[in-house]
């Protein structure tokens, strides 16, 4: 376990204080030499990704100076994997990872800072994305992704009905009430996943962590996750949510195939599992924008999981630069850009590169979407440009969503309310930051 006086000023590195002397990982120092064609510098890269096998062996193959070797992770499991191989000093050097879990390895000391290898490069992606990289004013990370964020819904069901699409989340539980007369859902909350809450209450102007100084600020209660919380609140109350869970993930599909719930707030990524599982429904789903709060305009979520990928230097790591070098022909190379993008070679994971709109069609299915497909590519590129970039994930963000995920459970069967499930949020994240030795207010 890292000492607490270390485990602070990691804390205080996240915040942008500095590290204070005397604390380090158990690995050694990064450097920066490059190696040569002679003696190539080898880097062990984690991921899990569909496509980066084949991107690795492209890089390996024109760069004779530098070799990655790719090992595969799960990302359920990589984040306590990383930790154990920092301890034992046998880290791999470059690890995919996402957005919401940076904070905490900053803060745990096992990524450290290449500001000095990518930040020039900043310019070359789109705000939302490059956001995802940075802690504290410094990158830990190459941004591999972005996340737009909009509705997908079935054109057939919506017509049958005399709906279209919403553009408000007002208009939204409205459709719902009147689908749900007709035994139909317009949407599917799982009990194991409460990114819904995180991502309205984000889109919302919500912050559950932010920066104070030299300490962190915690509010699970503020005006905007109140607004979010109302709008799921309601869709629970009201029955207007299909509640499957994602273990079963044949049986979710299924039901959106078969028109039991019809529409999902997603992003590109997503759609794969759709193009892979339906059978019934190909050519009868078209994009929509991403509901908004009424009279506030266009703005989405900065999205989460797969959304906001990284690819992240580990603090062990003695070969930094040339680990940034990988990274970022990975983000910006235009084979492996669009390798990755690809729903067949990669996860049709929207590329985190500004200017890519030429790139949308790629990551979406004309199969899926049928005559909807023109219009789609349209719906996906406004969305890169309304995505938030001013929320914090905090430095216990994988601890904090496994109790959030506890209490989402009993709000979706109507054990507790959101506004006592936020409650208890703001009192245990308060208290875990103190127990991690980190400074805290809330």
């Amino acid at each position: 376990m890292i000492p607490k006086t270390c485990r602070t000023a990691a804390a205080l590195l996240a915040v942008g204080i500095g590290l204070i002397s005397g604390c380090s990982s158990t690995s050694s120092p990064s450097s920066s030499q490059t190696g040569s064609a002679a003696k190539p510098a080898v880097l062990n890269f984690w991921g899990w990704a569909n496509g980066q096998p084949a991107v690795v062996a492209a890089f390996n193959a024109s760069h004779k100076n530098i070799q990655v070797k790719y090992t595969t992770v799960t990302s359920a499991a990589y984040l306590q994997q990383l930790s154990n191989a920092v301890k034992a000093g046998n880290a791999p050097c470059l690890v995919q990872s996402t957005a919401e879990n940076l904070t905490t390895l900053v803060s745990q000391g096992e990524v450290q800072d290449i500001s000095q290898y990518v930040a020039s490069h900043q310019s070359e992606f789109n705000a939302g994305a490059w956001a995802g990289a940075n802690v504290g004013g410094k990158v830990y990370g190459v941004p591999t992704s972005s996340a737009p964020a909009f509705t997908i819904y079935r054109t057939d069901v919506f017509a049958k009905y005399g709906l279209t699409p919403p553009t408000t989340w007002d208009q939204f539980i409205a459709d719902g009430e009147v689908l749900k007369a007709h035994g139909i859902y317009i949407t599917n909350y799982a009990g194991e996943d409460p990114s819904t809450l995180e991502t309205l209450a984000m889109q919302a102007g919500g912050h559950w962590y932010s920066i104070d100084g030299n300490s962190w600020k915690v509010n699970f209660q503020d005006a905007g996750t109140e607004k979010a919380a109302a709008v799921i609140q309601k869709i629970v109350d009201d029955g207007l949510d299909s509640q499957l869970s994602f273990a079963d993930y044949a049986a979710v599909q299924r039901n959106f195939d078969n028109g039991g719930t019809v529409t999902r707030q997603i992003s590109t990524w997503q759609m794969g599992g759709m193009v892979k599982n339906f059978t019934k429904s190909d050519g009868q789903w078209a994009l929509s924008v991403w509901p908004e709060f009424a009279g506030e305009g266009a703005k989405t979520p900065a999205g989460t999981n797969s959304s906001g990928g990284l690819t992240l230097v580990t603090s062990g790591c003695k070969d930094a630069a040339d680990a940034a070098t990988f990274a970022l022909y990975l983000s910006t190379d235009t084979s492996a850009v669009n390798t990755m993008a690809s729903p067949t070679t990669g996860d049709a994971l929207m590329p985190a590169l500004a200017g890519t709109a030429s790139l949308v069609g790629e990551t979406i299915s004309q199969k899926l979407l049928g005559t909807n497909y023109d219009a789609a590519k349209t719906v996906v590129v406004n969305s890169l440009s309304t995505v938030t970039t001013d929320w914090t994930f905090g430095p216990d963000w994988t601890a904090m969503y496994a109790e959030l995920a506890d209490g989402w459970a009993k709000v979706l069967t109507k054990q507790e309310t959101l506004t006592a499930l936020l409650a208890h949020m703001q009192q245990w994240t308060v208290a875990d930051l103190k127990s991690r030795g980190i400074n805290v207010e809330g």
